[in-house]
């Protein structure tokens, strides 16, 4: 029998998956690498070590708990020797891609040669509507796996220099790779999105700041929760999940106010929104996106390109 291991990006796709029944070891991913410091190689202190500050004050992560829910299955990759083959499972989002670049640098980082496959969301020829891979029914699921891409040499190799961008210290090396051919569907549309992450040179926010405060504007939002049910259904390729855009959301306290059944944008936020005020200086702190710190970069909308400060 075919011995797999499937890698799969979240544990309430990992549930779906073990419902098809599929052959092999299941190891879960459970990081968020999009958010906060990283380092080229996963398996390090140092990378443990960033990465346990960071999730502790930013969402309460204990380091226990990222002992038994990262690095144990961790080392179950490290491990991994004797399959026929490996299947990735994940979606076509920022947040997704980037535990996927991590993924395979750390699988060619250990020298792992058994053919790689990627299931990865995007409408079949069999399938009406395009859903996540965490949406689909068991029966959408079994066809994607069973379409499932094989990855190349050239693929697996851009996708781990990716992730060496990516967590570098120069991101603007990044944008160069966007029109880079391989059969990763939309990592050309996260690169993007990651680069519209870093503070906008006219406004200070970025392009997802933007958005939320774009979406108190033209919506009758009556709550917070009402909010961040918007912001969760249109954020594009984005793909945060609830902790996330949470925090977000707080981070943008100055720029809207609650009332018993409304939200709606403060001066501050409509000066934004309207482009006539810079909030760099208000907004800074020294939150990191992958390698390098998100405020000492600017993003320039016309150019589409990153201003280093």
């Amino acid at each position: 029998m075919l011995q797999q291991l499937h890698i799969i990006n979240g544990d309430d796709l990992a549930n779906n998956i073990k419902e098809l029944q599929l052959p092999g070891e299941v190891v879960v991913w459970r990081e968020m690498l999009c958010e906060g410091p990283t380092s080229i190689l996963l398996d390090s202190d140092e990378f443990f070590e960033m990465r346990k500050k960071f999730l502790s004050s930013t969402y309460k992560i204990s380091p226990e708990d990222y002992e038994s829910q990262f690095i144990e299955e961790l080392n179950k990759l490290s491990a991994c020797n004797g399959y026929d083959e490996i299947i990735l499972w994940f979606e076509f989002d920022l947040f997704s891609h980037v535990n996927m670049l991590a993924v395979i640098s750390h699988l060619l980082e250990n020298k792992k040669s058994m053919p790689i496959y990627l299931v990865c969301s995007k409408k079949l020829k069999e399938e009406k509507e395009f859903f996540p891979l965490s949406q689909l029914p068991l029966k959408n699921l079994k066809n994607h796996y069973d379409q499932r891409i094989p990855l190349n040499v050239d693929d697996l190799e851009t996708a781990s220099f990716m992730w060496q961008l990516y967590s570098g210290k120069d991101p603007q090396k990044l944008i160069k790779q966007i029109k880079k051919k391989t059969n990763f569907e939309y990592l050309s549309s996260c690169i993007r999105a990651h680069v519209e992450r870093f503070p906008n040179s006219i406004t200070g926010i970025n392009s997802l700041e933007r958005n939320v405060l774009k979406l108190i504007n033209t919506n009758e939002i009556a709550s917070l929760n009402q909010l961040m049910g918007y912001a969760l259904n249109y954020q594009g390729y984005f793909g945060l999940g609830d902790l996330q855009v949470e925090r977000l959301i707080e981070s943008l306290s100055m720029f809207y106010s609650v009332t018993e059944d409304k939200i709606e944008l403060s001066p501050a936020g409509v000066e934004a929104l309207n482009a006539t005020r810079n909030f760099y200086r208000e907004l800074k702190s020294e939150e990191c996106l992958g390698g390098v710190k998100k405020f000492d970069y600017l993003y320039d909308a016309e150019s589409h390109k990153l201003l280093k400060l």
